[in-house]
């Protein structure tokens, strides 16, 4: 729905030009030598010229091959709407919270009486042929009504939430009544074969406006950003495809006329709208979850249970006088109860710093010591703190965890069996 993390500001400026009658020049030179005009390609198109020219319309290949995706895929656009009472319910709390996160506010409807009734939009599409339709979490958190519309039809259907991934922005919602000669799923492609400067195609309703289609190129596939209710920042697609308020839960299409990604956030200058860096959860990530979220309920991910100080942020000066290395998770406290705990790691022999941000930032004078240095999660080092937490959310309730610990100058693996754990701040 509505994202606005107001971090990026763009601007640009479109300069116009003009040009003068050179064909003009030339006949009029002509005219006075009593010869010919040597230019005719103003005149006559060349055969080249020709062949990008359908019925009078401009059509290059790529316009062409635009054009297809767009018939080709839109009746398998979903346009969503949702309301909800905000007082007393703390799923719809969480939604405006997420909300608010990514810039995307519902105005009150006046002459509720102080309900605190919301309505709000956003996209979807299909991905089956049984009627399941893909979304963002954060548009249908917390609704009391959720109703859809398809592309071309003014028919609206009552919707409801089959299943939900918070920690990853996704959900899956089937309408109610829904004809099955409407359902036109899309196809999902592979995030894993994407390239930079690649096509894409984003189809949505910014702002509430039905049908409108964006296009860019994937700008980049090594971006990270927080994504769900733990906030823990995950690969995602960045593009320069327009996304806004009202894309969120749309496809992004390749050329193929496929699903690489799921519409998800913006960077704005604090307008509200795109400015040109949007994001998209790859659909790879919607293909691992499709099965649990057809299973239905809430997709609950497992939490380490530790509070942690990413080294790598830490100023070098500052790590040399403690003698800590240059990346890994040094642990500040381990929770009781958690799977962290039960698998015996340890936590500072210091009181951790009120602010783990600020011990951070603020050098070694805040950094508490002596717990446990996780330097390797499966095999893999630990460059920046993102990592371990990427590495618990990607597993499922149930597995495993193998910790490299550095401790007392010793190097252990630590095997964690991952549960599901609440503990404040939603820390990993």
């Amino acid at each position: 729905m509505n994202r606005n993390l107001s971090v990026l500001a763009l601007s640009g400026a479109l300069a116009l030009g003009a040009f003068a009658g050179f064909e003009l020049s030339e006949r009029s030179n002509a005219q006075g030598t009593g010869t010919s005009p040597a230019v005719t390609a103003s005149t006559t198109p060349s055969t080249s010229a020709a062949r990008v020219f359908d019925s009078g319309r401009a059509r290059t290949e790529s316009e062409a091959n635009t054009v297809q995706v767009v018939k080709d895929r839109e009746d398998g656009l979903v346009y969503i709407s949702v309301t909800e009472r905000t007082q007393d319910n703390p799923q719809a709390q969480l939604r405006k919270r997420l909300q608010d996160q990514f810039g995307f506010g519902l105005p009150d409807i006046p002459g509720d009486g102080g309900g605190g009734v919301q309505q709000g939009t956003g996209s979807g599409f299909f991905v089956d042929s049984q009627g399941d339709i893909v979304t963002n979490n954060h548009v249908v958190e917390g609704a009391s009504e959720i109703t859809i519309r398809l592309h071309g039809n003014k028919q609206t259907y009552k919707a409801k939430v089959i299943g939900r991934a918070p920690d990853f922005d996704l959900a899956l919602i089937r309408a109610e009544g829904l004809p099955r000669e409407a359902i036109k799923p899309i196809p999902l492609g592979d995030s894993s074969q994407l390239d930079v400067g690649l096509k894409a195609i984003a189809m949505g309703a910014p702002f509430g406006l039905d049908f409108s289609v964006s296009e860019g190129i994937i700008s980049s596939l090594d971006r990270t950003v927080p994504v769900g209710a733990k906030g823990v920042e995950q690969k995602v697609i960045q593009t320069d495809a327009a996304i806004n308020p009202g894309n969120s839960g749309g496809p992004l299409l390749n050329s193929a006329g496929q699903v690489i990604g799921v519409n998800t956030q913006i960077l704005t200058g604090g307008s509200g709208q795109s400015a040109g860096v949007g994001f998209a959860i790859p659909v790879n990530t919607v293909k691992r979850l499709l099965p649990q979220l057809r299973a239905g309920g809430v997709i609950k991910t497992p939490t380490l249970g530790i509070l942690f100080t990413d080294l790598s942020a830490v100023p070098q000066d500052e790590r040399q006088k403690l003698g800590l290395p240059a990346s890994g998770a040094l642990v500040q406290q381990v929770y009781p109860g958690s799977p962290a705990a039960q698998a015996g790691l340890q936590g500072s022999t210091q009181p951790a710093a009120p602010d783990q941000n600020a011990s951070t930032r603020n050098g070694a004078s805040q950094i508490a010591t002596g717990g446990d240095i996780i330097t390797a999660v499966d095999g893999q080092p630990i460059t920046e703190g993102a990592d371990l937490s990427r590495a618990v959310i990607d597993k499922r309730i149930g597995d495993t965890l193998r910790l490299t610990v550095q401790r007392g100058g010793q190097t252990r693996d630590v095997t964690v069996n991952l549960q599901a754990f609440t503990i404040p701040n939603n820390q990993q």
